[in-house]
């Protein structure tokens, strides 16, 4: 078998002689060059090779699922019948089924042709970059690469999607030191297709170097206070996730338990926030083409000028609970800015805090959510004043999302998704109880 093509087809017949009544296979196949600099200092230069196949077959409307990360004819033979075995174990499921054929495509996305040497390049301008600017930061370690994929996804009812997708790779954890003070931890990524302007300019790179050596000198948060937050780009990510995931998307929709079951088309957020996922947005990276369903991805809205407009369910999900089935199953979200600049939305700040990091667990179900905000200042009367020690934040995600009383005119991309900072009122605020108190 020479080609993803190849091993899918030859899967596909197997699990189809094995019993299989439908099957898919996804096949993937890649090679990722890596370089690592650990404590300021070129480290490791490798290359890596990677290859997997998912298998699906359903028989007598069971269903069975098996990956594995090898593509020889022995792995192959012994994952179908392992697959074959896993459906006759399960239990049957009307929903579950494998995509009808429309239109099959092949995509190529994002940098196909490396420059390696013009990478190397400026990453290290990028440590120079730092050293010259941000004296007091410190990588404690970066990750750079260049990944090339090819995925072929096939099924028995003719379905054949292919994409060949190439992307370069960031990501730093850094801190700031200073004599014995030190900073905490941040760690930030972003995927680039391009190799035309300095690296230290992508994301918000220059600006959570300038905060971590602000965070060297920090002060405890005194007394307990219900108020602002303005959420950063860097954190605003795994909010909307937390949101999606929460609200969204299969597991809450088919089990009953999401608060938005029943809100399609109606009021869920301020109205000042739509949100979108956006895979095929040229300011996305390599962004998803086709589902792991089998089906060809699109743009979705999820939330317009406040309105649920969909949720996030996949086939089985759609099919389980009636609901439309997503357009894709991507994290490439994207929140439309606002027409109120940063500095305005700063300057609106009686008394809250900026937050770059939050560190706690999924919030419940009803959405109530309580943890740390890391790497996060106080703002008073307008003005962003101290670097906090660990602060405690708790709330509720529904109410978060109904309180935003701004988002900035400002976005930052990092290659996955483009988001504002956005201000939300209503959350408890609280400086680490102290011994005694």
């Amino acid at each position: 078998m020479k080609s993803n093509k190849d091993i899918a087809s030859y899967a596909l017949d197997a699990l189809r002689k094995a019993g299989a009544d439908h099957a898919q296979c996804i096949v993937t196949s890649g090679k990722l060059d890596e370089l690592n600099v650990d404590g300021g200092k070129f480290s490791l230069l490798r290359t890596l090779f990677t290859s997997s196949i998912s298998l699906k077959a359903l028989k007598d409307g069971r269903k069975g699922t098996i990956t594995v990360n090898n593509l020889d004819k022995d792995t192959v033979d012994r994952a179908v019948a392992e697959c074959i075995e896993a459906a006759k174990a399960s239990v049957p499921d009307e929903a579950e089924a494998i995509s009808e054929k429309i239109n099959n495509e092949d995509f190529q996305t994002g940098v196909l042709t490396p420059d390696r040497d013009r990478l190397f390049d400026r990453l290290q301008e990028f440590l120079d970059d730092i050293g010259k600017n941000y004296p007091k930061v410190m990588i404690e370690q970066l990750i750079s690469s260049y990944s090339k994929t090819e995925t072929l996804l096939m099924n028995t009812n003719g379905v054949e999607f292919s994409n060949t997708s190439g992307k370069y790779n960031l990501g730093i954890l850094f801190s700031s030191h200073e004599n014995e003070k030190t900073s905490s931890f941040m760690a930030y990524d972003f995927d680039f297709a391009d190799l035309d302007r300095k690296l230290i300019d992508f994301g918000m790179m220059n600006t959570l170097f300038q905060e971590s050596e602000k965070q060297i000198n920090t002060k405890p948060l005194s007394g307990k206070f219900t108020g602002k937050v303005l959420i950063t780009p860097a954190c605003l990510d795994s909010v909307l996730m937390m949101a999606v995931g929460n609200f969204m998307s299969d597991i809450t929709i088919i089990d009953g338990t999401s608060p938005w079951i029943s809100k399609l088309g109606k009021q869920v957020a301020s109205s000042s926030l739509s949100l979108s996922t956006i895979p095929l947005d040229g300011r996305i990276v390599a962004g998803e083409r086709f589902t792991g369903d089998g089906y060809k991805s699109g743009n979705m809205e999820l939330i317009t000028d406040g309105v649920l407009r969909n949720f996030v369910l996949s086939n089985y999900g759609s099919r389980k609970t009636g609901f439309p089935r997503a357009l894709n199953l991507s994290q490439n979200y994207c929140v439309k800015p606002g027409n109120t600049s940063l500095n305005e939305l700063i300057a609106g700040i009686d008394r809250g805090i900026v937050i770059n990091r939050f560190s706690g667990g999924v919030p419940g179900t009803n959405g109530d959510f309580s943890g740390v905000a890391k790497n996060s200042f106080l703002v008073e009367n307008g003005r962003i004043t101290d670097a906090l020690s660990e602060t405690m934040i708790s709330g509720n995600l529904i109410d978060v999302l109904n309180n935003i009383t701004g988002i900035s005119s400002e976005t930052i991309c990092d290659g996955k998704s483009v988001l504002p900072w956005m201000l939300c009122d209503g959350v408890t605020i609280s400086g680490k109880q102290q011994p005694g108190n």
